[in-house]
């Protein structure tokens, strides 16, 4: 069994706490190793579970909102810029900080001059060093803020893998700064560094299944104002991007998060363009998108009426769930489940008129495919036998 002595879980706190590229990096390569450790090996019964490590999270945080607090541009920008990590420190390592440092310092200092009076003696270049613009010091230079981002990105994917443990996963769903911090990055997903996205999005759905949306208006402190229904704007704003694995995954994270009955007030008012979108992704000749759309679907008519009633209207949502069926989809489960949201559609009266213009399409697959007769003989005489429209009841001929 891989484990770490405790002592060494507070130094690698320690570590990222300070701020200096060496002892961040030395940390994070460390965690990176660990976090892919923990989810290989079978843990022993004293073994610690790396979120549930004191400080452990809000360190690893604290390295990517120190990266979103200078990732845009100065021009972008005009905000004091405080340091929070290295306070310390007069120079942390990232970037050219030593060779500036080294070039204000005056022939008539010694090697024993300490970098504070270095920094405190004026230089005839002054003018021309990136330090001295704007906001001093704290102002990195290009290779500085890379090699932020690069650390920033390394947190993001150790939290990604502390996420797929169930040891970590109820600590982190109950944790308020870790759910604001990816949130906040997946909100910004048109300007934040992709692989940064990726990483929260994934932490992300992997808590879904355990997540209070109500968390960001509960007590607990708060690091980033971010209320309930900026968390599904955001999510939304994932969905209707570009990139396809970011469709799957956000489509993945509604159909988790609408299972808590207590997230659906807050996705609710968005259940039409939720829709829209996830029928949009069934169209595309992509199995994992469609999946996605189906497994989504599947779980967001099975909670909720409301969901039930407007995808019935939803226009060519019945045809390509179908289309899903009839391909078929190489996974067996993904066609059952289509074919259980058509059966949660047709339980509702009011979805009966609009169901029965594929009466003859039910029954084309109620005869050639065996393995869902069952859920579209249920289907057909939901459509018949019980309904109340004197034209549909001549028509019925699936009665019992």
């Amino acid at each position: 069994m891989f484990t770490i002595p405790s002592s060494n879980n507070k130094r690698i706190v320690l570590a990222l706490q300070s701020g200096l590229k060496s002892e961040v990096t030395w940390a994070l390569n460390t965690l990176t190793l660990l976090s892919f450790k923990e989810r290989d090996e079978i843990r022993s019964r004293d073994f610690t579970p790396l979120a549930k490590i004191p400080g452990l999270l809000d360190a690893l945080l604290l390295i990517i909102d120190d990266w979103r607090d200078i990732a845009l541009p100065k021009e972008l920008t005009r905000g004091t810029r405080v340091r929070s990590l290295g306070v310390n420190s007069s120079v942390t390592g990232f970037g050219s900080e030593y060779d500036a440092l080294s070039s204000i310092q005056t022939p008539g200092s010694g090697a024993g001059s300490s970098a504070g009076e270095a920094l405190g003696k004026k230089s005839k270049h002054q003018s021309s060093q990136w330090w001295n613009e704007e906001d001093g010091l704290f102002n990195l230079d290009d290779e500085g803020r890379a090699e932020k981002q690069l650390c920033a990105i390394a947190a993001s994917n150790v939290i990604r893998n502390f996420s797929f443990m169930p040891d970590n996963e109820v600590v982190m769903a109950q944790h308020r700064h870790c759910l604001e911090t990816v949130y906040q990055c997946i909100n910004d997903h048109m300007t934040e560094d992709e692989e940064l996205v990726t990483n929260s999005l994934e932490t992300i759905v992997n808590l879904a299944h355990l997540m209070d949306l109500r968390i960001f208006s509960s007590s607990k402190q708060s690091f980033i104002k971010i209320n309930e229904k900026q968390a599904v704007q955001a999510v939304l704003g994932i969905l209707n991007s570009s990139v396809k694995a970011w469709n799957c995954a956000a489509a993945e994270l509604l159909g988790r998060l609408i299972i808590n009955p207590d997230n659906e007030p807050f996705i609710s008012p968005s259940i039409p363009q939720i829709h829209k979108r996830l029928v949009d992704l069934l169209s595309i000749p992509a199995v994992d998108a469609q999946a996605a759309s189906v497994g989504a679907l599947y779980n967001l008519v099975e909670v909720n009426m409301d969901c039930r009633l407007k995808l019935a209207s939803e226009r060519w949502a019945i045809d390509r769930l179908l289309k899903v069926i009839k391909a078929p989809h190489p996974v067996p489960e993904v066609c059952r489940k289509a074919a259980m949201v058509l059966e949660n559609l047709v339980s509702e009266p009011q979805n009966r008129g609009l169901l029965l213009a594929y009466e003859n399409a039910f029954a084309e697959l109620l005869f050639q495919d065996g393995k869902y007769s069952d859920s579209f003989a249920r289907i057909l005489y939901e459509l018949t036998a019980r309904s109340n429209s004197r034209v549909a009841s001549a028509r019925g001929i699936w009665g019992m």
